[in-house]
């Protein structure tokens, strides 16, 4: 074979220096130095060994090193771990290859394969040329590399502090977990997103977690992940679950499961799964938990922030909400729908609960009429305890002929459930828009209502007409 002289050479590889210097692309670098070695030896063939995967596939012949085949003792494995250039003449087949290593100054990251057809043995000029050139490539390579990673590391390092910035504005607990969600969906490409709440041997579902997760289906990644962090002591990174026994059959294969730690403490976890598997990088791995490190303080302050509200507008004995919690309700439904009912409920001789079985006893009570009434309304209606043994409850856009059979019905249950068996009275009063009513003249009249139905025998409903609608024994 007749190789080219060295001026044409020597001019390829002043021209691919200068296209390296141009560019920060690392695909552009790979495809220039095949371009340059077809130009200068269109009749050998060539392959890239590197250390990581690159994409381009369909335009440059790449594998990856730790997928080659012919072992550790191979002239590519021995070019990559070495970094010197490694020649193997092959007489018989009247052919020669060279395993050039891409070398920079931080390391190998591959090795060019050049088959020689027709070459038994290589003039040194032409393997000084092909090394200088692969070496020009590695320099090249790995700035490109470097600039590649030192963006991505400002990009990740954005959104850490747009994360952070956005969760300590004081976001309620599903706008901090929603905008996290979808901060990990966006820069991962994760197909679920799920935070989990240990409290007490229970698991909680977070707001913002996908529906996967909130429709129960990822009960066992949870359980999973929460025994291993739980023992290990460490955040998991599973490339592939179908190789654990208990997901064989998993749609999902890639998971990322980090917990959430406040003071030393594990609250929960957040997991990540995407169907690939090996779809998720170690740094995105390692991003993962600077997000979730920098984001559990927020997780806690939006759930105590939420407890404290929750604690201010709540009844401590019963669970119910606070007499100013209810007006206040009440007030905007004044202001808002058309009309409503509240009802104003008393226990019957509820002072001889006191002296007979002693308070404690009578706090019980209390407690399992509370519990009857929030079985007995809507999610949107409001119980209250309105002072003492005295519990409201108003039903917003609910009719009298309605508001009446909720108090009735609440009154045959407590009759019926209550142990030691107590009763209660109830007045009802209905507002109407057309009649402009105040709270407090919506509560005089249950209060009015309310005092019929003492003074008539107790254990019945009484409407604001002060007409008797029916009672129960």
């Amino acid at each position: 074979m007749k190789f080219p002289n060295e001026e044409l050479r020597y001019e390829q590889l002043f021209r691919v220096t200068s296209k390296f210097h141009s560019t920060m692309d690392i695909d552009a670098v790979l495809e220039e130095v095949l371009n340059t070695l077809q130009d200068v030896y269109p009749s050998f063939t060539y392959t890239l060994f590197l250390a990581h995967d690159n994409t381009r596939h369909n335009v440059i012949p790449i594998k990856e090193i730790k997928e080659y085949e012919h072992g550790d003792n191979s002239p590519v494995m021995q070019a990559f771990v070495t970094g010197s250039l490694q020649l193997e003449n092959l007489a018989a087949e009247n052919m020669s290859n060279i395993y050039a290593p891409l070398k920079g100054r931080q390391g190998v990251y591959g090795v060019l394969q050049i088959n020689a057809y027709d070459v038994v043995e290589f003039p040194t000029s032409e393997i000084q040329f092909i090394e200088l050139l692969a070496n020009t490539a590695g320099h090249a390579f790995e700035n490109a590399q470097l600039y590649q990673q030192s963006k991505q590391l400002i990009a990740d390092l954005q959104l850490i502090n747009e994360t952070s910035h956005k969760l300590n504005s004081n976001l309620r607990l599903i706008d901090t977990l929603t905008f996290m969600s979808s901060q990990i969906r966006n820069s991962f490409g994760a197909d679920e997103v799920g935070f989990f709440l240990q409290s007490n041997e229970q698991i909680e579902v977070l707001p913002g977690s996908t529906t996967f997760f909130e429709e129960g289906h990822g009960e066992p990644y949870v359980l999973y992940s929460l025994d291993r962090i739980l023992s290990e002591k460490e955040p998991l990174f599973i490339g592939d679950l179908q190789v654990e026994p208990a997901f064989k059959s998993s749609s999902y294969r890639s998971m990322m499961s980090v917990p959430m730690v406040q003071r030393n403490e594990i609250l929960g976890v957040a997991i990540v799964l995407h169907e690939s598997p090996y779809f998720f990088s170690f740094e995105k791995f390692k991003l993962l938990q600077s997000l979730i490190h920098h984001s559990s303080l927020a997780f806690t302050n939006s759930i105590l922030r939420e407890e404290l509200e929750k604690l201010v507008i709540t009844d401590y004995l019963t669970k119910l909400y606070s007499r100013n919690y209810l007006e206040d309700c009440v007030q905007e439904s004044l202001e808002t729908d058309a009309f409503g009912t509240f009802i104003l409920i008393d226990i019957d001789d509820f002072k001889r609960i006191n002296d007979t079985y002693g308070h404690q006893v009578g706090d019980e009570a209390l407690v399992q009429i509370a519990n009857l009434i929030k079985e007995n309304i809507r999610d949107h209606d409001i119980g209250a305890r309105w002072g003492g043994e005295e519990l409201a409850i108003y039903l917003p856009k609910v009719g009298l002929t309605s508001g009446i059979a909720v108090a009735e019905r609440l009154g045959k249950r407590v009759e019926q459930l209550s142990n030691p068996k107590v009763t209660i009275s109830c007045g009802v009063a209905t507002w109407y828009k057309e009649s402009k009513e105040t709270f407090q003249s919506l509560f005089h009249r249950a209060d009015n209502a309310l005092y019929v139905a003492k003074q008539s025998g107790k254990n019945q409903v009484i409407a604001s007409e002060n007409k008797v609608v029916e009672g129960h024994s």
